[in-house]
């Protein structure tokens, strides 16, 4: 049974990449959405790691960061062989996609605790189906994507 925290939503990197990158095109929009989120972030290691990746050459970035989870700004979760076996799942299902190793862990998060909002720039979680049909809720679009493209 899934255990839902109140007022919780998973982070894609997106939104952390663009949080910690001011020069990057989303740096506003999630800037505003971290500073008027009121919950419990939640997200895993493939999702950091991807972010760590992109802000590699961005002066302290990285450093920054670590430092924002180390005071609590993120709960990052751990992957084990049951969310693994999911994600072979969701990423063969979705393998036109294709599905990343982030977003599959994101959706194998999402099925155990049933947090269904998720931050993402991206609109593949807009495409993504978890099990009984059932839809995560992003956040961040398409009412923030369209007002990203029209700054």
């Amino acid at each position: 049974m899934p255990n839902v925290t109140p007022n919780a939503a998973l982070i894609d990197a997106g939104p952390l990449i663009a949080l910690f990158n001011p020069r990057d095109a989303d740096h506003v929009l999630c800037r505003r959405f971290f500073e008027g989120f009121r919950g419990h972030l939640v997200s895993t290691w493939p999702v950091l790691t991807e972010c760590a990746y992109m802000l590699s050459n961005t002066a302290n970035a990285q450093r920054s960061l670590l430092q924002w989870i180390e005071s609590g700004g993120l709960d990052v979760r751990h992957m084990h062989v049951e969310h693994v076996r999911s994600m072979l799942v969701y990423t063969q299902k979705y393998h036109d996609l294709p599905m990343d190793l982030a977003d599959a862990s994101l959706v194998a998060l999402s099925i155990e605790t049933g947090i269904t909002d998720i931050a993402s720039i991206d609109s593949d979680f807009d495409i993504y189906r978890l099990p009984g049909k059932g839809r995560l809720k992003n956040v961040l679009g398409p009412a923030a994507r369209s007002a990203r493209r029209s700054t």
